[in-house]
């Protein structure tokens, strides 16, 4: 049963949320704290608190880890894939209709317009990343991150995943 109530104390969120993660927290956290009482709110907000900063999205980390308090490894993976099924299995149906339509005017004139929203959320986040990185640590070291990982991408052609933890590694010695 408690399994039963995990999956719906992360799918009904995930289902009727509209914003992504930080959108959703609230409801995870009527759930969690509110209908169930696994947590208190003191003990949510320090796995908020932790899941903020780790990487990835927060969502899943917290599904991952409230399940895990309430009932284990299966509660984890039953809570995580409470949290990605809905979008997994809508994401799947919209690629579907638009394979589908692929050649229609319509759904190329879409995509025409999307690329332009996609290039400005892209800058966005590189400029939250780049403002956040002078906040944390400084102009010398987030510009000296940006420009051996521009380099490192656009000459050497290295893999991302190299990078990301070459920058990882970095900090880790140098800002830690």
């Amino acid at each position: 049963m408690i399994h039963w109530e995990l999956f719906l104390a992360f799918f009904i969120p995930n289902i009727i949320g509209y914003g992504g993660g930080p959108a959703i927290i609230p409801l995870i956290e009527a759930e969690v704290v509110g209908r169930y009482g696994w947590m208190t709110a003191q003990e949510f907000a320090e796995t908020l608190a932790l899941g903020n900063a780790l990487p990835s999205p927060i969502a899943t980390k917290m599904a991952g880890q409230i399940g895990f308090d309430v009932a284990g490894a299966s509660g984890a993976v039953v809570a995580v894939l409470a949290t990605v099924v809905p979008s997994l299995l809508l994401m799947l149906g919209a690629l579907g209709l638009l394979y589908r339509y692929r050649d229609s005017p319509r759904v190329k004139r879409m995509s025409q317009w999307v690329r332009p929203v996609i290039a400005m959320m892209m800058a966005w986040l590189t400029w939250s990343f780049f403002t956040e990185g002078l906040e944390t640590a400084g102009l010398v070291h987030t510009l000296l991150i940006g420009s051996l990982a521009a380099v490192a991408l656009l000459r050497l052609r290295i893999h991302p995943a190299f990078i990301v933890m070459a920058a990882l590694a970095y900090g880790g010695l140098f800002l830690g």
